[in-house]
């Protein structure tokens, strides 16, 4: 299974609208669309797009120009055991995106490859994508690559 986290990209100040009605910046709609290039250039398998019911999330996910699942348990103040459920990971196969948050996001990549929560920084429109494996006998978190936008 690959999984990878993606950080919903610069969205417009709260101001006067409400958290989960911002929208993302000019800027970010160029980093969203970099970062789903990117994506789609990885031709990865059986892949489905799950997001945070944010604007600025689901408009991150759209992007990739694949259908988008919205899930309640990807939005703002979500925990790590929130998107290892939403994910089902590692038991799914082909490829989750989860278009989510910080500090969640970070705190799951630590968990990942450190083995224990941490308050590890992804950046706006980041990537992580993870690839669990089972090698002799032993199961296996692989860290693929680290994207920016």
């Amino acid at each position: 299974m690959d999984l990878i986290l993606w950080r919903h990209a610069e969205a417009r100040e709260a101001g006067a609208i409400a958290d989960a009605d911002r929208e993302l910046t000019t800027q970010g709609l160029r980093q969203a669309e970099q970062m789903a290039d990117w994506l789609r250039r990885q031709r990865l398998r059986d892949a489905m797009v799950l997001s945070s019911p944010t604007r600025r999330a689901i408009q991150t996910a759209q992007a990739l120009g694949l259908p988008v699942k919205v899930k309640t348990q990807l939005g703002v103040g979500a925990s790590t055991p929130d998107l290892i459920a939403a994910a089902d990971w590692p038991e799914r196969p082909g490829a989750i995106i989860l278009v989510s948050h910080q500090p969640a996001l970070g705190r799951l990549a630590a968990l990942l490859l450190a083995g224990s929560e941490a308050d590890w920084s992804i950046k706006k429109g980041g990537v992580w994508w993870f690839t669990n494996r089972v090698r002799h006998d032993e199961t296996q978190t692989v860290l693929r690559a680290v994207r920016n936008p």
